[in-house]
């Protein structure tokens, strides 16, 4: 049983083929991330622009990667929240039209539990990818660590969860790409950041925790702010100095000092909250989705913290991607979810867990 999974909530676009929720037939991903780059950021009516230009190539390229006709296709999987209003429109569009011109039901599929469900492919005859070797176990503890979201939950089975967790504010990686800024080194900022924390003392600076409410809820807008006054205060400056004159003001041990406290005060606090809610549901697999989970320092101090392997996909299937999008759409197949109605279904850019 094959799915094609489609995926445009931001600025990838992105199509996969995923046999039976398990084997990557195919992954094509194209970025308009240059686009972007010199802006510091992602400029919405850019991101959805290249989308129309890209993604009837991009699905088309992901059935020949295949060697998958249309006739294989078993269903279309297309995620549809949460992410940029604009982004989410092309591939939901897209994904409707299809499905009504093919003749195949059509899935919906959240973006934020997509994340996770990468860790569930275990096999593929593509070049250059390192799978887990077996797939997660329920119940599980799945961590999501991304660019706009920072959540926690707990699994019992599939599509049986409780949202334990999530930020109150800005996601983990949306505070990479604010320190980038401050420091003046390139977009995307968690590997700008992560690369210049190599060559600094993650101890030289102490930086704060937020303290909240809820138990397993995450802040990360207070510690970006600290290492705004961390860096005027670096350079002899008070709280009125201009963020964006920084980085010529910063020299590079500062740069990097700043970088490798921060990213040592960041990633302690989604492994604090995930080490703590381990203590407490006992699962018997975690798993990590989204961007941040590739950071190497995340890694290491999970692996520090937690009593048993933690299940990483390949680095590749962490961003934004087609094969995460067709695996949770595998399931829901497999499982006997609704389907979508492809003449109704519409896009909902604010959608939680």
């Amino acid at each position: 049983m094959k799915v094609l999974g489609i995926e445009t909530s931001c600025d990838e676009t992105a199509a996969a083929v995923v046999e039976d929720g398990r084997i990557l037939h195919s992954n094509v991903v194209a970025s308009s991330m240059d686009l972007h780059a010199q802006y510091g950021g992602v400029v919405p009516e850019i991101a959805a622009r290249s989308h129309i230009e890209v993604i009837m190539p991009v699905i088309e390229q992901s059935l020949e990667e295949a060697a998958a006709t249309w006739d294989d296709i078993d269903a279309i999987a297309v995620t549809y929240g949460a992410g940029l209003g604009g982004s989410l429109l092309i591939g939901v569009l897209t994904a409707r039209t299809l499905a009504i011109a093919k003749q195949k039901p059509l899935y919906a599929i959240n973006h934020v539990e997509g994340h996770l469900y990468a860790n569930f492919l275990t096999g593929t005859s593509l070049p250059g990818y390192a799978l887990p070797a077996s797939q997660p176990v329920f119940p599980v503890l799945g961590l999501i660590v991304s660019g706009g979201h920072s959540q926690l939950v707990y699994f019992r089975d599939h599509f049986d969860y409780t949202l334990l967790g999530q930020t109150q504010d800005d996601a983990i990686g949306e505070a990479f790409d604010k320190v980038a800024k401050i420091l003046g080194l390139p977009y995307p900022g968690g590997p700008s950041v992560s690369k210049k924390a190599l060559e600094g003392d993650p101890f030289k600076y102490s930086l704060p925790k937020a303290r909240l409410n809820g138990k397993y809820d995450f802040s990360f807008s207070g510690l970006k702010t600290a290492v705004l006054r961390l860096a005027q205060e670096q350079i002899g400056e008070d709280f009125t100095f201009p963020s964006t004159a920084l980085p010529d003001r910063l020299n590079d041990l500062q740069k990097a000092d700043i970088a490798a406290s921060f990213q040592r005060v960041a990633v302690e606090t989604v492994v604090d909250k995930a080490a703590t809610a381990y203590e407490e549901y006992g699962p018997r697999t975690v798993i990590i989705g989204g961007g941040v989970a590739s950071s190497p320092e995340l890694r290491r101090q999970l692996s520090g913290r937690l009593p048993l392997p933690v299940s990483y996909t390949d680095p590749k299937l962490c961003t934004d991607n087609g094969a995460m999008i067709a695996t949770l759409g595998c399931y829901k197949v497999m499982l006997g979810a609704e389907p979508a109605d492809p003449y109704a279904l519409d896009i909902a850019p604010n959608l939680s867990m």
